[in-house]
């Protein structure tokens, strides 16, 4: 009788913790099904075509990607420094570098817009190159947010080769920065490509950052998400559509891919 009872709370609780699941996943496919219906075909092959639409990709992709070049070239070595070396204060440094992550993308866009207000702001603008309201505005507010995710990708990336193969190397005559690119970076390469993918979506999708920084400037500053933002201000559902379904797409098929490279998207 024991053993009966126990095995119907077991099937209980089992039934009823699938249920929330897929009653959560439910309600988001719905949504996904929501915006792929209600627009026209008609229209919105129309709003795929349209001169913004097309300039409004062609710039998310120069800028998504000049960001994860960026991302790339500090992520790479910061990770790799955060997972085979010990700092003073690693608490201090990890809630620092944590920072763009928790804190709501408008303050970035903020503290962006605030600094360039300082004199050691001033100074770099004043070097040549203008970065509020212009298209670097742009890369500078998505590799505010975006380089914080690359860092934890690739260091989970990291903590995954175990550092006996480092040891080994070096002591076979690999100095340390050999033995990085030997057997380090190749044996993490799936997982820091698939945090560099999500570092691209991510800065693809990036919105409220942007539009502090760069501001929404038809055909200048317009991104997808600046394009979903105007348009459906003054009522072009059909254009705010499209632009929606892109992104939609991108993060499903980016989830996809980091997934089957074996990224990590979690904190350590």
């Amino acid at each position: 009788m024991r053993a009966s009872n126990a095995a119907k709370k077991e099937l209980f609780f089992q039934t009823s913790t699938s249920s929330l699941l897929f009653l959560y996943l439910a309600f988001i496919l719905a949504l996904l099904i929501a915006d792929a219906l209600y627009p026209n075909l008609g229209d919105l092959l129309k709003a795929f075509r349209s001169r913004e639409m097309l300039f409004a990709i062609k710039l998310s992709l120069i800028t998504s990607l000049a960001t994860t070049f960026f991302s790339a070239i500090i992520a790479i070595p910061s990770a790799y420094a955060l997972s085979r070396y010990r700092f003073p204060f690693p608490t201090l440094w990890d809630t620092i570098l944590d920072m763009p992550i928790v804190l709501p993308p408008l303050v970035a866009g903020i503290s962006i817009l605030v600094f360039f207000g300082t004199p050691f702001g001033k100074w770099i603008e004043g070097l040549g190159i203008r970065f509020v309201h212009t298209v670097y505005g742009i890369v500078l507010a998505q590799f505010t947010i975006a380089a914080a995710f690359a860092v934890r990708a690739c260091k989970a990336a990291f903590d995954d080769v175990n550092p006996r193969y480092e040891d080994v190397a070096r002591s076979l005559g690999c100095s340390r920065p050999l033995a990085f690119w030997k057997v380090t970076l190749p044996l993490a390469r799936n997982g820091i490509i698939a945090g560099l993918i999500m570092t691209w979506a991510r800065a693809m999708g990036e919105f409220a950052p942007i539009i502090i920084v760069a501001g929404a400037t038809p055909f200048k500053t317009e991104v997808l998400s600046i394009a979903i933002f105007m348009n459906l201000s003054i009522g072009r559902i059909e254009i705010a559509l499209a632009a929606t379904l892109i992104l939609v797409f991108i993060a499903f098929f980016t989830l996809l891919l980091f997934k089957l490279l074996g990224g990590k998207l979690y904190l350590r």
